[in-house]
Parts: C-alpha cells; structure tokens; sequence
C-alpha cells in the first residue's frame, strides 16, 4: 500500500502530460478544419467550438490566436514530413529514395480525391500569420538538406520536387484534376528519380 502511495503521483502527473497531448491534437485538428474553411481569419471561438473545448481551456494550451496559428504550420509540416518517410520503400537503397517518397506521397493525397492537398493548402492559407513565414524557411531548408544527402543529382531532384509541388497546388486554380494525368505525371517524376546525372549541362546555380 505504501509503495502504491509513493507512485500514485507520478502515475497523476503521466496521465495528465497525456490529457494535455490529446487536447492539443485535438485543437490542432480542430483549427486545420476551420482554417480550411474560414481561412486565417478564423476565430479563437470557432476553433474551441469545433475542438469541443472551452475558450479558456483553448487559450490554457495556446497563448493567443496567433501562437494556435503558428503551431499548427509547425505541426503540418511535421506531419506532411512523416507521410513522406513513411512513403519512402525500404527495400530501395537507390539514389533519390526520399525523393521518390516525397513524390508518392504527394500523388498519394492528390489520387485520394483531394484537388489541393491538406498541407499545401494550409501553408498557403497561413502565410500571412506572424512567424509563419519563418516557419516555412526552416521546412524549405530541412528539406534541401535532406534531398542533398539523398544521393540524387541537384539538378533532378530540384525539378521532381518542384515539379511535385506545382501539381499539389495546381488544384487552387485548376480545381479538380485528371486522375490518369497524375498518374502519368507521377510516372514521369518516379523515372527520372530512376536515372543518374545532370538533366543539362550548365554551371550548377549556388
């Protein structure tokens, strides 16, 4: 009995550390739904309606609006950067392995019916929240290193992602896009990953 006593605290403090991460996914679920829909200029009361929690509760977690916002595009870029390396095969040890990930997953989303997918669309609706922009730096450069230690010749993987990044948002002024052609052009970007050297040959830009 005693040593249940002496453990009991700490047990307390574990299972609330745990209702705190639920209540933030929650509310980070939450405010990617309402800004989708609302865009940045989404309220504080919409997000804790949506998130089922109170105001207060909401602001205990987050400071303001603006800290709710910017934790959220840290958070899509966390989590677009897992369903990459999730995408990675790990039977391919080939050159361009990540790039090849970056590409299948964003066609993933993109051939699941999205016109725009959820993390583009996101980061461009959140642009303009303080500190956001600084945010998408940081991702920009993670990801440029991470695609330089891939393997992959700079020049093709600078046009797979790029190219892979125009399509995810071609779907905000194109609408819906041909299935076939995202296939088609997926196939082209996995081919190219596939082969080794410059695609022309000029000075490589610094």
């Amino acid at each position: 009995m005693k040593r249940a006593a002496q453990n009991e605290p700490e047990a307390v403090m574990q299972g609330r550390e745990r209702d705190t991460v639920r209540t933030r996914r929650v509310v980070l679920d939450a405010a990617a739904k309402v800004v989708g829909t609302h865009g940045s200029g989404a309220s504080v009361d919409a997000i804790a309606r949506e998130a089922g929690v109170s105001k207060s509760g909401l602001l205990h977690h987050f400071r303001s609006r603006d800290q709710l916002l910017l934790t959220l595009a840290e958070d899509i870029a966390e989590q677009f950067a897992a369903t990459v390396y999730a995408a990675v095969d790990p039977r391919d040890h080939a050159p361009g392995r990540l790039v090849r990930g970056y590409v299948n997953a964003t066609f993933d989303d993109l051939l699941d019916g999205s016109a725009v997918p959820e993390q583009a669309m996101l980061a461009a609706t959140l642009s303009t929240v303080p500190g956001v922009a600084e945010v998408l730096q940081r991702d920009k450069q993670r990801w440029r290193e991470a695609f330089d230690a891939d393997g992959l010749h700079p020049q093709r993987a600078l046009l797979i992602v790029r190219a892979a990044d125009g399509v995810a948002i071609a779907g905000l002024y194109e609408g819906d896009s041909d299935p076939e052609e995202l296939r088609q052009t997926r196939r082209l970007l996995l081919a190219l990953s596939r082969q080794d050297g410059p695609l022309v040959d000029f000075p490589e830009i610094g």
